[in-house]
């Protein structure tokens, strides 16, 4: 029961962490590069552009790849470094409840990291698929 319940957490994590980014924070960025691109925040001060095509990538390719649970511990470090940089940097001097939002997916993550794909993502389809071919 309690590998159910490790896998079970682990696939709630990742499609919450990784599907409501997706939806709520990254396809607006995606669909909107071409103006968003003139006022994006530039903290780590690279450009504006170089700043949003980064979030883009952690919000929207990774946070998808993190959702099905592929690659999963090296997907979930861009997104991880996003919401730190949103939190400790765009956000440091705001109160609490501007920093909140990117501190909670901040922890998401995080405990995604720590707990792995589990059993119900594609890091574990592929692998017993990988396990087959050599036994055959």
């Amino acid at each position: 029961m309690q590998k159910f319940q490790h896998d079970l957490g682990s696939l709630v994590l990742r499609l919450v962490g990784g599907g409501m980014m997706l939806y709520a924070h990254g396809l607006d960025k995606l669909l909107n590069f071409g103006t968003k691109a003139d006022y994006f925040p530039d903290p780590l001060k690279i450009g504006a552009t170089p700043s949003l095509s980064l979030a883009v990538f952690g919000e929207v390719f990774c946070a998808l790849a993190v959702a099905l649970g592929f690659k999963t511990r090296y997907a979930v470090i861009p997104p991880m470094a996003v919401m730190a940089v949103a939190a400790f940097v765009v956000h440091a001097g705001d109160p609490f409840r501007k920093k909140e939002m990117a501190l909670l997916y901040l922890a998401i993550y995080v405990g995604v990291w720590c707990m792995g794909s589990g059993t119900y993502s594609l890091d574990h389809l592929l692998k017993k698929l990988k396990q087959g071919k050599k036994a055959g």
